[in-house]
């Protein structure tokens, strides 16, 4: 396992700090609006990724990736179509959210092939932590809302320490290792998943189904089904070039 130079550890960090903002923004995005709209505008991952990725990466701009990260747009108008005005801001700050997650994974795309997951893991998200703990601290000498973000019960501590450890921490070390395999938009539209999965939940247990019109669901589809299709034509494009 190769060190890590003081100046990557710099980038790590930096690039943490935007994975940091990322979390802000979409946490934010869920207290503006709700959390369907705020996990369905992370679907706009996918178009900044079709962009950043031959941006920083300095490769050719697939065609195919493109037109996907563009279906996703009108799908996104349609679900915000039909929203009241007071959720406006909440998809703002969302897709946002969206375009530091393309920015972020585009950048670690682009620096971990010589690095350990681990490693980089920990730079980045200890990076991010430091980041937001001084902004917690900004809140506490200046307004009450730390009292509020406290946790207030035992399974509250338990449930944050579930969801730092599995759900966040697991889960960026396993996106590091299938970023050194697979491309920086790949991985992102396999993320794109999430808004299935979430607004599925946030129907059971926050009933936020009451809230959204058939409109959300049409875009939501399409969404989802941009995402599923993204393998197809991979493997058919794989294909034609085999036979050629």
């Amino acid at each position: 396992m190769k060190p890590i130079p003081i100046e990557k550890i710099k980038r790590f960090g930096s690039i943490g700090m935007v994975v940091g903002l990322h979390w802000i923004c979409f946490y934010a995005s869920i207290k503006l609006a709700n959390a369907s709209l705020a996990l369905i505008c992370l679907a706009m991952t996918s178009l900044f990724t079709s962009f950043f990725e031959p941006m920083i990466l300095k490769t050719k701009f697939q065609k195919i990736e493109i037109f996907l990260g563009i279906c996703i747009v009108p799908a996104m108008a349609l679900i915000v179509s039909d929203l009241s005005s007071d959720y406006f801001v909440g998809v703002l700050v969302g897709i946002l959210s969206a375009m530091l997650a393309a920015y972020f994974s585009v950048l670690n795309k682009k620096y971990i092939t010589d690095h350990d997951p681990y490693i980089i893991t920990f730079i980045e998200l200890g990076s991010a932590a430091l980041m937001m703990s001084v902004i917690v601290l900004i809140l506490w000498s200046t307004t009450s809302y730390l009292t509020v973000m406290m946790p207030h019960s035992t399974m509250d501590w338990v449930y944050m320490m579930i969801l730092s450890l599995v759900c966040t921490t697991l889960s960026f070390i396993l996106a590091l290792k299938g970023l050194k395999h697979i491309s920086a938009f790949g991985y992102n539209l396999i993320f794109n998943l999430e808004p299935l999965y979430g607004v599925l939940l946030a129907i059971l247990i926050l009933h936020e189904h009451k809230d959204l019109s058939p409109r959300f669901f049409v875009g939501a589809f399409v969404i989802i089904s941009t995402v599923l299709a993204y393998p197809f034509f991979i493997n058919r494009s794989k294909k034609k070039l085999t036979l050629t």
